[in-house]
């Protein structure tokens, strides 16, 4: 049976599974079919569909691509979507994490995080290219999740907007105001903090073909 019939269908694209009583874990999430993208955030179900634009897909490549040749000969690893990435809240065995997600692209340079099946633990890096089905989840909940399990440096960037943003972990140990690359103010380059001498150019990355 499908995921989506037996959760009782989606209220709307980006909205969590309608039984938002339910409190689904990795347990079940494994078992559910490869065609049905999905994400748990503290045991409720996210649906990942429709399938992402092409548009969106360039952004992500050209991210991917420029971290991956950045990395090369380095300690740290770059993955691209679909990657599943498992957000305990402690030591609990894997059947029992209620947070699992699947960044647009991670990096992790703790290779003992890395699992058979994806990993464990927060990423040194995520990026989350927003779409209409996932904007508000990705600059909610997903921010408040990847902030409070210790992701390092998360970057948004949005395709509509043509504007990319990265938050940074502050002295207080959350996630600063972030750094913003708006079409209508400052369009130039970002560095990360995480990754010395990695670049992004905001008018390359969000070029159309």
């Amino acid at each position: 049976m499908r995921v989506s019939a037996i959760l009782g269908g989606m209220k709307r694209l980006g909205d969590p599974a309608r039984d938002v009583d339910a409190h689904f874990t990795y347990r079940h999430y494994r078992t559910w079919p490869d065609e049905e993208r999905w994400e748990l955030i503290d045991g409720v179900a996210w649906a990942m569909s429709p399938a992402p634009i092409r548009y969106h897909q360039r952004i992500a490549g050209r991210f991917f691509t420029k971290l991956d040749v950045f990395l090369e000969g380095k300690d740290c690893r770059a993955y691209i979507a679909p990657f599943d990435v498992l957000l305990p809240r402690g030591d609990e065995p894997d059947d029992d994490v209620d947070c699992v997600v699947q960044p647009d692209v991670v990096v992790y340079c703790d290779r003992s995080k890395l699992t058979r099946a994806g990993a464990r633990g927060a990423p040194d890096l995520a990026l989350e290219v927003l779409s209409p089905s996932t904007s508000k989840k990705d600059q909610r909940e997903k921010f408040g999740l990847y902030e409070r399990t210790g992701v390092r440096e998360y970057w948004v960037a949005d395709p509509a907007g043509k504007w990319l943003c990265v938050y940074r972990r502050d002295a207080q140990g959350g996630f600063d105001g972030g750094e913003l690359r708006d079409p209508d103010r400052e369009y130039g380059p970002i560095e990360s903090s995480v990754l010395e001498g990695f670049v992004i150019d905001p008018k390359k990355l969000f070029e159309e073909d």
